[in-house]
């Protein structure tokens, strides 16, 4: 029994005495002076938060604290955990730790809501269902993407800039399909259109936008009505078609790069933002975005049909 309770002894013995060893400040990164969060070493021996060194290279591939290239470590864009240290914060401060994880999983929960407070990327007009790609070199922006990645939503709102205004009342909310890290940690980012939104209020978070939104659709109609719209969506589509294999060199252009028009839907009210193809069109068309977020904020297919028809009409009646 006594060999029993000596080995036990000998075994808490090492926990005992880290503990006695350590303070919870020798756990502490330089950076955001709190308990380490998933630490990384760097070549040159300094260890940080992964999240904290991330955003240290986001504005300059150094290490915070020896000013060493951190090129190379930046290049393979892998951070592994310090194992060991996890292990001695784990076995030393476990409530302490817990406490820390608890506060990076309410963070992360606040950057997930997607009505409050989303990202703003201030850049380009975007649309509902149409393709957005993206090259993400600004520190802001690089966060602002890694933080999209991290809290898994995978989305932020796409604004454009607006005189007077820090950006525009409307835009569009953007999900990420997928990312192309560079070497010196820019990205290649393509982005599909979701659901487009009003700003009802502006705010900022570590250096970019953010807003309080709500979420646009279209008005329903039904009966008669419904069948004058669906005249009238017919009508403009084959405008549309018209524009596509009539339309001059710059048009014809255009359609190389941004593909087919895309085909009709069955049921032209089943989207909240409407039929695809009427987004395709406004974005290739050569509009001034200040007409363009006109039709955007218009929450009524069959207006934003007619003036669609009045653009096309007046195009197809151009000389080529």
């Amino acid at each position: 029994a006594l060999d029993n309770e000596e080995e036990t002894a000998a075994a808490k013995c090492p926990q005992q005495c880290l503990g006695e060893l350590l303070s919870i400040t020798d756990l502490e990164c330089s950076l955001c002076i709190r308990m380490f969060f998933e630490p990384v070493t760097t070549p040159c021996g300094h260890t940080f938060c992964k999240e904290c060194l991330e955003r240290c290279l986001d504005h300059r591939p150094n290490c915070p604290l020896c000013k060493q290239s951190l090129r190379e470590y930046l290049k393979a864009g892998r951070y592994s955990p310090t194992v060991l240290l996890q292990d001695i914060m784990l076995a030393t401060f476990p409530a302490q730790l817990a406490e820390r994880r608890e506060l990076h999983r309410a963070e992360m929960a606040e950057l997930s809501n997607l009505t409050k407070n989303i990202p703003i990327f201030v850049c380009t007009m975007s649309f509902p269902g149409i393709a957005c790609p993206l090259h993400v070199f600004e520190p802001r922006y690089r966060l602002m993407i890694r933080r999209c990645q991290e809290t898994g939503t995978r989305r932020f709102g796409m604004c454009i800039y607006e005189n007077g205004k820090s950006f525009a009342d409307y835009g569009c909310m953007l999900e990420i399909r997928q990312i192309e890290l560079l070497a010196d940690g820019r990205s290649l980012v393509d982005t599909i259109g979701r659901r487009r939104f009003r700003v009802l209020s502006r705010g900022h978070r570590d250096g970019y936008h953010t807003a309080d939104i709500e979420y646009l659709e279209d008005r329903k109609v039904a009966g008669e009505e419904l069948q004058e719209l669906q005249c009238l969506h017919e009508s403009t589509y084959r405008l549309a078609q018209r524009f596509c294999e009539h339309g001059d060199l710059t048009s014809r252009h255009i359609l190389m790069q941004h593909g087919p028009l895309p085909e009709k839907e069955e049921d032209i009210q089943a989207s909240a933002d409407g039929p695809t193809w009427c987004w395709w069109l406004i974005s290739i068309l050569p509009l001034d975005p200040s007409y363009q977020l006109n039709l955007f904020s218009c929450t009524s297919l069959r207006a934003r049909l007619v003036q669609l028809q009045r653009v096309l009409a007046a195009l197809l009646q151009q000389p080529p």
